[in-house]
């Protein structure tokens, strides 16, 4: 009878996780559409025209899922955001499962699950990047450490191995997850694991997997390496340790931040959560380098807060079973509730534009500035999904202004990425030519094998393009009211004649940041 108890019991809790799994999918796909494509979709869109084993700003894995997704789903923003929706609720689930690998009971389930779904979480998994599916691959990561350590079951380290891979090929932040594994490993009880060949099996399947790509960044001159550079000398800012750990209370929602503090906390020092204290360990190895590094975003550290989150959970449900204050249960969880629905507009675009703006100034909130870029009254995670369709569409009549001769010979050159995947994705619809670029993988992919005779230019200082042309004209200007300050009232010109072929000028234009 005890034994069908348990068993009903660990169904009731797969299906309340699988619940609240599956509102965390809905609540995504609910609001995808509600604004526009962010800029580094339209970048991610364009990078499956030229699959690769590598590309200048990342690892191929998360384009080359995106290029399935776009061939069986097609490109609308529903089917775009439907893998980074899924791998959401996948990570709300997971987070539930390592709360019960803790020894946490229902309630210390759903607390992990909402603590998750009620974050800056909400917004990473609204549309598609990788660090969506670094999220999933972090958590995964930790479920099967879990699985692997507490259940003496070795052979699961093949799969950590296969896992944290992937989240290398993902992002190279998993090789901040693998630097915190090995740290935790040698500075815990856990370190009897090395005397086995199972982890060194994992990191050989970890080398595996991410060979190729190391391959392609030896053969096209480490740009990536160059990439980093250039981000952390020209582009992020610098970020002192107390700032650093109040945005991670903001991230993780400081009507929550006792939780995972106090996960924190039991997993370094408490005795029931001595098992387990890798996962500080993992937490506070990447604190350390991305402080180390200065120049880093809080969104950084996000992977790395599951296991913490479940850990005090589950303090939170046995002070309560100790103390006999199950009154309190439903208490946390309105208050959790509550100061997530505070948030939430902030995470996902509930609101419109203008009443987002308003919201914001209520609250007395100004948009986080985390690169050296003018702002918007909108945040840059709202304002970048605002002004693609208008850009485009000037882009459109300027192209459609010029006599036949010259469209059948014209290029259009983006300064950035997010314009020219624009041009790109969007572009099609109105018989655009595809759009040149010096901006990280785009220069890559090069110039081209006919020279044009005719360019239409977005942007970019007059003087420059003089420079490379004897005839510039102003032809229209771009116009949005809600995007990025740098991508609003940007002329668009017209450039004949040029001063130097586009082969001999291409290696001037390279913009790795």
């Amino acid at each position: 009878m005890a034994v069908e108890q348990s068993q009903q019991t660990k169904r009731g809790d797969t299906l309340l996780l699988a619940f609240l799994a599956l509102a965390m999918v809905a609540v995504e796909l609910a609001v995808s559409g509600q604004y526009g494509y962010f800029r580094d979709e339209l970048y991610y869109l364009a990078s499956t025209d030229h699959l690769a084993l590598g590309y200048v700003d990342h690892p191929p894995l998360s384009i080359v899922l995106l290029a399935l997704s776009r061939a069986l789903f097609g490109q609308s923003l529903l089917a775009l955001r439907l893998l980074p929706a899924l791998a959401g609720g996948a990570t709300v689930f997971l987070g539930g499962r390592i709360a019960r690998e803790f020894g946490g009971g229902r309630f210390a389930q759903a607390v992990t699950a909402l603590g998750l779904m009620l974050t800056a979480y909400l917004a990473i998994f609204h549309y598609y990047s990788m660090n969506a599916f670094d999220l999933l691959l972090w958590t995964l990561t930790a479920y099967l450490l879990l699985l692997a350590l507490g259940h003496d079951r070795p052979r699961l380290w093949l799969a950590i191995g296969l896992v944290l891979g992937l989240a290398v090929l993902n992002k190279l932040s998993g090789l901040w997850l693998g630097a915190g594994i090995g740290v935790g490993l040698l500075l815990t009880r856990d370190r009897r694991v090395l005397a086995t060949r199972w982890p060194w099996l994992a990191a050989a399947i970890v080398a595996a997997l991410v060979a190729p790509f190391v391959a392609w960044q030896v053969q096209h001159g480490w740009p990536t390496v160059e990439f980093m550079r250039n981000a952390r000398e020209q582009k992020m800012v610098a970020v002192a340790p107390l700032q650093f750990f109040v945005q991670q209370s903001f991230m993780m929602n400081p009507f929550q931040a006792p939780i995972w503090i106090a996960g924190l906390l039991a997993l370094l020092l408490a005795p029931g959560f001595r098992r387990w204290r890798l996962f500080a360990v993992i937490w506070l190895t990447v604190v350390a380098i991305l402080l180390l590094g200065r120049e880093s975003k809080a969104s950084y550290l996000a992977p790395a807060y599951p296991p913490l989150v479940a850990a005090g959970a589950v303090v939170f449900e046995r002070f309560m079973a100790r103390r006999g204050w199950g009154w309190l249960k439903p208490a946390l969880i309105v208050v959790m509730l509550a100061g997530g629905a505070v948030l939430v507009p902030i995470a996902i675009p509930v609101l419109p534009p203008e009443a987002f703006i308003r919201y914001q100034e209520r609250l007395g909130m100004r948009p986080p500035a985390e690169e050296r870029l003018r702002q918007s009254d909108l945040p840059q995670q709202y304002a970048d999904m605002f002004g693609w369709e208008e850009m485009v569409a000037t882009v459109a009549r300027v192209y459609r202004s010029l006599p036949p001769a010259d469209r059948a010979s014209c290029r259009i050159f983006a300064q950035n990425y997010g314009e020219a995947g624009a041009i790109d994705v969007l572009g099609p619809r109105y018989g655009l030519p595809k759009a040149l670029s010096g901006h990280n993988s785009y220069w890559l992919w090069g110039r081209g094998t006919k020279p044009p005779d005719v360019f239409i230019i977005i942007g970019g200082d007059d003087r420059d393009n003089r420079g490379f042309f004897e005839e510039v004209t102003p032809a229209d200007t771009i116009r949005s009211r809600y995007a990025m300050p740098y991508e609003n009232d940007v002329p668009v010109y017209i450039a004949r004649k040029p001063r130097v072929s586009l082969e001999a000028a291409w290696p001037r234009l390279r913009m790795y940041i």
